[in-house]
């Protein structure tokens, strides 16, 4: 297809809270009109597509790309984490596009960490990536993303397109068993996304607080949770947060093993990045890196955590359309 065919272009990142949308006028020019809509503000995301265009103030585009949290196994999209349900062709449609590109947004991170620019992410530890070598991708937010990036022949990469998120959490200490247990009660599988989210989050202090049979407000949200454990150094709360990182290294260590990251693992999502400041010396890296005879393989690779002003995963979503 020619490139011209391609442009002017709508990108899209869009999570369970919210959708960030950029738009790219012509081959190499930078994104603009870059916004952020609240996914509850909308009834569906062809409406959410609408605002931002009127928002913008742009034209029709000719192509889009959108990553979305959920798989995309066919024409049919619903979100795992939000009510939103669609059509990929009635939506192209709808808008009259050219080329419309859905892929899940940990796919369309991935696709932009090659280019990430280094003042956008804080190393956690390790030594330095080895050329050309798999990188891992991993992110709590409203949900747990998980991706990565393969090498092949020389210069070339694929991304993975999987729900890593949805593997079965694994516990490492008796606490982190009763832990476990107490959530098992409430949703039966335990996923690492059961935990490793924002929900996840209030779930984990709300299992602690029972099991040191204590009360706790029920209606506590996450940023309640980082700010009681930061700024006001709440050792209940601080707990929380110790065991979230926890789960976080053992998960995104895990993730290291499985695809040989030696190229790096980098942390995405919403949640580390408040965090910034205490994450650096919480238990994540230890935890990363305790995996018995694979501990020495582990203190090797680089974990980077992602602090990006807007949302790399819309460049990503550009990559992916440069290569429909």
């Amino acid at each position: 297809m020619s490139i011209n065919l391609l442009y002017p272009r709508l990108l899209g990142d869009v999570g369970g809270t919210n959708a960030r949308f950029g738009w790219q006028s012509h081959q190499g020019a930078k994104l603009t009109h870059l916004h952020t809509l609240p996914c509850s503000d909308y009834p569906d995301i062809a409406s959410a597509i609408e605002s931002y265009l009127s928002l913008a103030g742009v034209s029709a585009p000719t192509a889009a790309c959108i990553g979305i949290a959920n798989p995309v196994t066919g024409d049919q999209i619903t979100m795992t984490n939000h009510h939103w349900s669609f059509s990929i062709q009635a939506l192209q449609k709808r808008f009259s596009l050219r080329t419309l590109k859905v892929i899940n947004d940990f796919t369309a991170l991935a696709l932009a960490l090659l280019t990430l620019p280094p003042a956008y992410r804080t190393q956690i530890g390790g030594e330095s990536a080895c050329e050309h070598a798999s990188i891992a991708l991993v992110g709590p937010g409203t949900g747990l993303g998980v991706s990565g990036l393969i090498p092949h022949s020389d210069h070339g990469w694929s991304a993975i397109s999987g729900e890593g998120g949805h593997i079965t959490l694994a516990a490492q200490t008796t606490l982190e068993y009763q832990v476990i247990d107490h959530i098992r009660q409430q949703y039966g599988h335990v996923s690492a996304e059961r935990v490793l989210c924002g929900k996840g989050l209030v779930d984990l202090h709300l299992a602690l607080s029972a099991i040191r049979q204590q009360p706790s407000a029920p209606d506590i949200t996450p940023m309640d949770i980082v700010q009681r454990a930061l700024t006001d150094h709440d050792a209940d709360y601080l707990q929380t947060l110790d065991m979230f990182t926890a789960f976080l290294g053992s998960v995104a260590g895990d993730l290291a093993l499985t695809l040989g990251a030696r190229g790096g693992v980098y942390i995405g999502g919403g949640i580390v990045p408040r965090l910034m400041g205490w994450f650096e010396t919480s238990c994540f890296r230890s935890r990363f890196e305790a995996k018995g005879r694979f501990t020495s393989y582990l203190q090797k690779i680089p974990v980077w955590a992602i602090q990006s002003p807007d949302s790399p995963a819309l460049w990503g979503a550009a990559n992916a359309l440069d290569n429909a």
